[in-house]
């Protein structure tokens, strides 16, 4: 079963570092290994945070604010927002979060599945302030913190909808992942929840996925990788319907 926790890590590195939805790979082989859902999906976020902060590191000179909103505002409330997600996980019943992750992953696979074939680019026209983008961020960031599936997505819809190009939205939305998780991540790590070798593998695994990604990047076909993805994500969520509580 570990071999399969660090397949699945490594590909969850490379679907990150392609698409993103690397949740999607992580949780079921959590799940399938014999953790409870609350269990798999924080194991999943400590495991795979390092991974975050890489990505925002390499794409740092890109971070921006949003008009006169700086970045240090943005990165604030996700420190908050991702704290009280954590905060409100931890306090969540197994048996409560176990009925709940079906319908999370079914929103999640559509807020993925709107972001890589239906959503269109605001293409640098400003549709919300920065003061609703700063809140639905905070949004996010409760979201981020208490599951996490589909944040990329929900991010960059809002940042480019601010007015952001995409590059610079990709790269403050990786930088604002890794803030958010981080807060929540610093719950996590005292939480009996977390199974540590499991943590470990799966993040070893990510990181040498998340490496080849890099390589692969300009190699893969991104829509096929994405309708992969979105496949994932119903076969999922129907298995956890269908999964006993």
């Amino acid at each position: 079963m570990i071999f399969l926790i660090l397949i699945a890590g490594f590909w969850a590195g490379l679907q990150n570092a392609l698409a993103g939805g690397g949740s999607f790979i992580t949780l079921p082989a959590l799940i399938l290994s014999g953790m409870s859902p609350l269990a798999a999906n924080i194991t999943s976020t400590v495991a795979l945070f390092p991974g975050q902060v890489t990505s925002g590191v390499a794409g740092r000179r890109l971070v921006t604010g949003i008009g006169k909103l700086p970045f240090w505002v943005l990165f604030l409330v996700s420190v908050l927002g991702g704290g009280l997600g954590g905060l409100l996980l931890l306090e969540t019943p197994s048996t409560l979060f176990a009925r709940l992750v079906p319908w999370l992953v079914l929103f999640a696979t559509s807020v993925f599945a709107w972001g890589s074939f239906f959503r269109k680019s605001a293409k640098g026209q400003r549709q919300i302030g920065p003061v609703s983008a700063a809140i639905a961020q905070f949004c996010i960031a409760i979201y981020g913190g208490y599951f996490g599936g589909g944040i990329g997505f929900l991010m960059m819809a809002a940042l480019t909808m601010a007015g952001l190009p995409t590059r610079d939205a990709g790269a403050t939305k990786n930088a604002l992942a890794g803030v958010m998780n981080a807060a929540a991540v610093a719950l996590f790590v005292a939480s009996p929840e977390v199974h540590w070798t499991e943590a470990l593998v799966l993040g070893g695994g990510a990181i040498v996925g998340g490496l080849g990604g890099a390589w692969a990047l300009y190699r893969v076909n991104e829509r096929v990788l994405r309708l992969v993805i979105v496949g994932i994500g119903i076969a999922l969520t129907f298995g956890l319907f269908l999964r006993p509580v």
